[in-house]
């Protein structure tokens, strides 16, 4: 067995998943780049990444209705999008370590292409769109359910993004809004990681660490948010 057959097969372990058709899997890990402009369409992960937003959406939306009986639509809407984030989906994707397995071509793969937010953001979903053309809906609601559960936890406690709730807590105390700060940029240029302050008036800052800006920041905010006592820890 070759070098990336293994690769797939780790990467197929860790969905909890025993795929029918492999190829599935394959094209839902395949970059555009990887894949002659006349065929990119049908053979890189971009219709698998479209059906993979859409199931993810569908999954998450039916466990807040049931979770959040007596939730509004408002709500329930602000729950939805703090959960279905391309931030979320990369960091899933980081925790299956999709980077290793990814097909792509050899200028974006030199770009960093592996560790990049967007592309990890896509791959994910990409995945959850194969897991459920090869296994149906049962099979795509186990993985979101798995994966997703400290953010779908999050929605259902009604906190929402990090971000988003920081901004709200500022403007119920008259406070200015959160500004966040990049004070480090380390590593080269195709995997970096940001060290993100968020400040808010009258108060200590908060830092954390990312491999993107926005993951950083929401890090930051979250810390924040514990910090002041306004969210808990345990439901980090």
């Amino acid at each position: 067995m070759n070098t990336r057959n293994r690769t797939i097969d780790e990467l197929e372990r860790r969905t909890g998943h025993q795929f029918k058709d492999r190829s599935l899997l394959t094209r839902s890990i395949t970059h555009s780049s990887a894949v002659a402009p006349t065929r990119r369409t049908e053979n890189s992960y971009q219709r698998l990444e479209f059906l993979g937003d859409r199931v993810l959406g569908l999954v998450v939306a039916d466990r807040l209705l049931r979770d959040n009986v007596g939730a509004n639509e408002g709500g329930l809407s602000r729950a939805l999008n703090s959960v279905v984030r391309k931030e979320s989906c990369a960091d899933v994707a980081r925790k299956l370590d999709v980077g290793p397995a990814l097909i792509m071509g050899q200028s974006e793969a030199k770009s960093g292409g592996a560790q990049k937010e967007a592309i990890l953001g896509d791959v994910c979903e990409a995945i959850i769109g194969a897991l459920y053309v090869d296994g149906g809906i049962e099979v795509a609601r186990t993985f979101i359910e798995k994966h997703f559960a400290k953010y779908i936890k999050g929605g259902t406690d009604g906190r929402g993004d990090a971000k988003t709730s920081l901004q709200e807590w500022a403007q119920s105390k008259s406070l200015s809004l959160p500004v966040y700060v990049e004070v480090l940029r380390e590593g080269p240029d195709h995997a970096p990681e940001f060290t993100i302050e968020v400040q808010i008036e009258k108060h200590v800052s908060a830092t954390a660490m990312g491999k993107s800006k926005k993951f950083a920041e929401h890090e930051a905010a979250m810390n924040f948010l514990i910090r002041e006592g306004i969210w808990s820890e345990d439901d980090e």
